[in-house]
């Protein structure tokens, strides 16, 4: 049986580093035997989350099928840009959607579905120095909080020379920290 692996990138930036970098994890994760698809969160639009709004009008569809998605994934690769040293609203956002009940009304209250026992591999990529490792122990603690096992995190740090102006690796050192997160998801994913 074959690992499902979903991965994406906590921005939906034309040129982001970030799916840069997620795409070597990919390859990596795809030449242990995963398959993977990668998901563009700007194909699933939800609103900033409001409990009021989520009482009043339910999980958005684009919601719905994300997590249906994710629910028959073993793994995930998820890439987080850091904004003022933690996640992107965006990815904080689409986290918040997804461990919310179906139901709605009060009471109602949060899931853990469908990031429960998913092995999760997190990177993080910037120009700077310091190459998102702020962000990532914040998207860690949130995963492992609704039930994922986080492996140990990467940071790409100077991502803007992680590829020449060809598209090619430029720093085969970070690139290889990538592609073994990559393969460390599907390894630890796969069914025993």
């Amino acid at each position: 049986m074959t690992t499902q692996i979903i991965a994406f990138a906590g921005s939906v930036r034309k040129h982001s580093m970030n799916r840069a970098a997620l795409g070597l994890a990919v390859e990596g994760a795809q030449a242990a035997g995963a398959s993977v698809e990668v998901i563009e969160l700007a194909a699933y639009p939800m609103p900033l989350y409001d409990a009021d709004w989520h009482a009043a009008n339910g999980v958005p569809e684009s919601t719905r099928a994300l997590r249906e998605k994710m629910r028959t994934a073993a793994g995930l690769l998820i890439a987080s840009p850091e904004y003022n040293s933690s996640l992107t609203p965006l990815l904080k956002n689409t986290i918040d959607w997804l461990s919310q009940s179906v139901e709605t009304g009060l009471g109602a209250g949060g899931g853990r579905m469908p990031f429960d026992g998913k092995v999760a591999g997190l990177l993080g990529a910037s120009a700077g120095a310091f190459g998102a490792i702020r962000a990532l122990p914040h998207v860690s603690f949130i995963l492992s909080n609704l039930g994922c096992v986080v492996l140990p995190v990467v940071a790409v740090p100077g991502a803007d020379k992680l590829f020449d102006a060809e598209g090619r690796v430029a720093n085969e050192r970070a690139a290889s920290g990538l592609r073994k997160l990559g393969t460390s998801v599907a390894t630890f994913a796969a069914p025993r």
